[in-house]
């Protein structure tokens, strides 16, 4: 799999604040990249590193094969850019404000943008000034804008910021379905909901890169694995016998549920199982505890001010 983001060392300092420390990051060819942080945490600045709007203070990055720093008006070319509060013409149409932009690529402007419009699902309001669209709509115009030039990498700054939930619902289909067309997307949020449903991996940000990798890695580095038994009843019996099995290392009860902390997840599962029903215990589910992003998250921060306090 090629990269198409990798980034050394990038760092960010406006007079004696640092906003971006020795970034190190990659992200490969079709992914859907996560990049969580508070906000202030550097994450528009990094943005804004890998899109060729501002040099590093140190370091350097490489997008699609060209560095940022070094060649920005040929990296716009193959790179496409959502900002936080995207900017309109709005006495313009849709079409004319798309058509403007457009131009500015060495691409057949008119089929592209009418191509993009109808994929947006804005095709019936083209004519219609940007002035009389809801912020959905414009987040939706400013993602048909960042297409229109068929761009490998997606640079998505905040997309579903202050959208209604049924607008953000439909900006996160649009975003699955560049996915699906083999986009590379670096996708900054605070909103972890969102970053579960939509990225294959996340990299928590806090001026410094804390940790990167698929939520259910973090998930198992961060969190011992528990089994939940659900019964149609719990008995004293049950839980003594679920407590003399020497792989057990925890168990509580909740309503007609166990939960259970096993040294071996995976390998004492099974002998679990066998022990309750040998206990006459009636099982209606079996299932492993989930923990969420926002708990893998605060969990992330909270060691983070931990080795903070350490340094100092």
């Amino acid at each position: 799999m090629s990269m198409m983001i990798e980034t050394f060392n990038l760092t960010k300092k406006f007079d004696n604040l640092t906003a971006v420390e020795d970034l190190c990051i990659q992200v490969n060819k079709g992914e859907i990249l996560g990049f969580l942080g508070p906000n202030g945490a550097g994450k528009t600045t990094s943005i804004r590193m890998l899109a060729g709007i501002i040099a590093p203070t140190k370091g350097y990055a490489i997008v699609s094969g060209i560095r940022p720093d070094k060649e920005a008006e040929r990296l716009h070319e193959v790179i496409g850019l959502l900002t936080e509060t995207p900017g309109f013409y709005e006495r313009l149409t849709a079409r004319e404000n798309m058509l403007y932009f457009a131009r500015f690529y060495d691409i057949e402007a008119d089929s592209k943008v009418d191509e993009n419009l109808q994929k947006m699902g804005l095709w019936e309001r083209r004519n219609d000034k940007v002035g009389t669209f809801s912020k959905g709509m414009k987040q939706r115009l400013a993602l048909a804008r960042c297409l229109v030039h068929e761009p490998e990498v997606l640079f998505l700054d905040e997309p579903t910021a202050g959208l209604d939930p049924e607008s953000a619902k439909e900006v996160r289909e649009l975003i699955m379905k560049l996915k699906e067309e083999g986009r590379t997307i670096f996708l900054s949020t605070h909103n972890l909901e969102e970053a579960e449903l939509l990225c294959d991996r996340i990299a928590v940000f806090r001026t410094r890169l804390m940790v990167v990798d698929t939520p259910q890695n973090l998930r198992n580095r961060l969190f011992q694995r528990k089994v939940i038994v659900e019964l149609e009843e719990v008995n004293e019996k049950i839980i003594n016998a679920v407590k003399s099995l020497d792989f057990v290392l925890d168990v509580s009860k909740d309503g007609r549920h166990l939960i259970i902390e096993l040294r071996y997840f995976d390998k004492n599962r099974p002998e679990l199982v066998r022990s309750i029903v040998e206990s006459r215990g009636k099982i209606r589910s079996v299932f492993e505890k989930k923990h969420s992003l926002e708990e893998i998250y605060l969990t992330l921060i909270k060691e983070e001010e931990e080795m903070k306090h350490e340094r100092k």
